[in-house]
């Protein structure tokens, strides 16, 4: 890609790029540390606080409100509806500004957050706003030149990378925080375009200005690996919000492991494909209580073998399957029970 048609679409995707401030009243920031780690607080002469944990008075508003991150984000549409990470604005407690290209400001107000992708809908109080028009990941090339924009660690906005497709239908174990638990992300794009934290939920695009995947992660102490959901999953998400006014995934109820020759040999299992149905602790069973496949009288130690007639191994877990699934689907389960094969039939319901 040369540099004028590089200036060109980064001159036409800029004005849909947003960044998003995360603040937090210093009182809740106080409550998530000890309290006996806790540093003494003085006032000034006005009673305004002059440091809490460590945090200088200049930084705290009237409100007693500072900013404690931030991330990236990209309208989609005129009235101002804004797609990020879920992992962006994940708090609670905080409170989240949207701030545009021309330095204007707006309070967020948080539509929907997908319960599989990492996935937020935003929205803005104002109209006719440049937007950003979708593309299609699937027809994703390797070696096909991708720009990634975003506010690059917080700090430096409108920042701007060059890269090109690296990997698709990449599967990575990755943490929004270090006290929040793993969560598997699947179907990704792996780019050498630089994401750097703070790029979460910007946009990746192609030549022509599309965008073809949402930032969202980066390998931890490695170098030109970075990673983006395709577009395709925030596009879903936008027409169930459009159609049901929330975002829709189908539940099948089952917890499980994808069986490969290693687990096979483990656990001396018949066959080394598959998903074994199993618990993942003490208080949570490997079928869901009161789900799909519950009612379809699946079991623990159940091995599911396909579904219709596409076969589950590590390449094509479970998930892969629901992914491209709507609530109300029925489909139809190949089940290893006892050595015995076995078929249930089930109704994907709502997950909530």
């Amino acid at each position: 890609m040369d540099d004028k048609k590089t200036i060109a679409i980064i001159k036409k995707v800029m004005p849909a790029v947003v960044s998003i401030d995360i603040a937090k009243n210093v009182s809740d920031i106080e409550k998530e540390f000890p309290q006996e780690s806790s540093p003494a607080v003085s006032e000034s002469s006005n009673g305004k606080p002059i440091e809490k944990l460590g945090i200088p008075d200049f930084m705290i508003d009237k409100r007693g409100m500072v900013e404690v991150g931030g991330g990236s984000g990209f309208i989609v549409s005129q009235n101002g509806i804004v797609l990020t990470n879920k992992h962006v604005i994940s708090d609670p407690k905080a409170e989240y500004t949207v701030i545009l290209n021309d330095g204007r400001k707006f309070p967020a107000v948080i539509l929907s957050r997908d319960p599989i992708n990492d996935i937020a809908i935003l929205q803005i109080p104002s109209e006719k706003l440049p937007y950003l028009k979708l593309g299609d990941a699937t027809k994703l090339e390797l070696g096909q030149s991708l720009i990634a924009i975003g506010n690059a660690l917080g700090i430096f906005k409108n920042t701007v990378s060059v890269g090109i497709v690296s990997g698709l239908s990449r599967s990575i174990m990755a943490q929004a925080d270090p006290n929040a638990p793993p969560q598997e992300m699947r179907g990704l794009i792996q780019t050498d375009a630089a994401i750097n934290p703070g790029n979460s939920g910007g946009p990746l695009v192609d030549v022509n200005g599309l965008v073809i995947g949402v930032n969202a992660a980066i390998v931890s102490g490695a170098q030109s690996i970075g990673f983006a959901i395709p577009i395709n999953a925030a596009e879903r998400d936008l027409n169930d919000m459009k159609r049901y006014g929330r975002i829709r995934r189908p539940l099948l109820g089952l917890r499980y492991i994808m069986i490969n020759d290693t687990l096979k040999e483990k656990m001396n299992l018949p066959i080394n494909y598959g998903a074994l149905v199993t618990k993942e602790s003490e208080h949570d069973g490997g079928v869901v209580l009161g789900s799909p496949a519950e009612r379809a009288g699946l079991k623990e130690n159940d091995i599911i073998l396909a579904i219709g007639d596409k076969k589950l191994d590590c390449n094509h877990p479970i998930q892969d399957f629901l992914e491209n699934m709507n609530v109300g689907d029925v489909i139809e389960l190949a089940v290893l029970r006892d050595g015995k094969q076995i078929s249930a039939k089930i109704t994907l319901s709502e997950r909530k």
